[in-house]
């Protein structure tokens, strides 16, 4: 952490970090591990918005925590671009990250893996074998997807291949960006 920017720093100390090593093959551990997945989420969204710096909204989407949805948004230039977000927990998680998804971007994009998995493995796969198992979902947004936010969209956005909602020439948008 030493070579990170301070802002980046301070977000990262304010992320609970998780103590319980358990899977989804792991029963009750697994469910220790979900609840304190949900304390840091709750911890991050928090902070973001007390900051004014709401980006992402994320829910399990089955009762056993292992299928996650949501959306994420950036703003570029005043506008505001959402995409759809989701991914799955891997057998192996914690030890395992989770590979994070927009797939409404597949194929926009050299950054990314066939599906709409965005592209971590040479910044944040080490990181968070580094400090596995205190990471969870909270930490591989703030360190995988909002970088990847910060770095991608702009540079989709200022070649056309993502439009603005009310771009006079979004005929040529793909359908399933959405961009509020």
């Amino acid at each position: 952490m030493e070579t990170w920017d301070p802002t980046t720093k301070s977000t990262l100390t304010q992320i609970p970090l998780l103590s319980v090593k358990a899977g989804p093959r792991d029963g009750a551990a697994w469910t220790q591990r979900l609840k304190e997945e949900y304390k840091a989420l709750i911890a991050y969204t928090a902070m973001n918005k007390s900051k004014d710096n709401d980006w992402f909204r994320i829910s399990a989407a089955n009762p056993e925590g292992t299928r996650w949805t949501g959306k994420c948004w950036y703003i570029h230039n005043l506008l505001k671009y959402e995409f759809d977000l989701q991914f799955d927990i891997p057998v192996t998680y914690p030890a395992t990250a989770p590979e994070l998804e927009l797939p409404q971007l597949d194929g926009k994009t050299q950054k990314m893996y066939r599906g709409g998995k965005i592209c971590l493995t040479v910044h944040f796969k080490p990181l968070w074998a580094k400090n596995c198992p205190r990471f969870g979902i909270a930490h591989a947004l703030c360190l995988g997807l909002a970088p990847w936010l910060a770095a991608e969209i702009p540079i989709l956005v200022d070649s056309g291949m993502v439009k603005h909602k009310d771009d006079t020439t979004a005929s040529s948008e793909s359908p399933d960006v959405k961009a509020v």
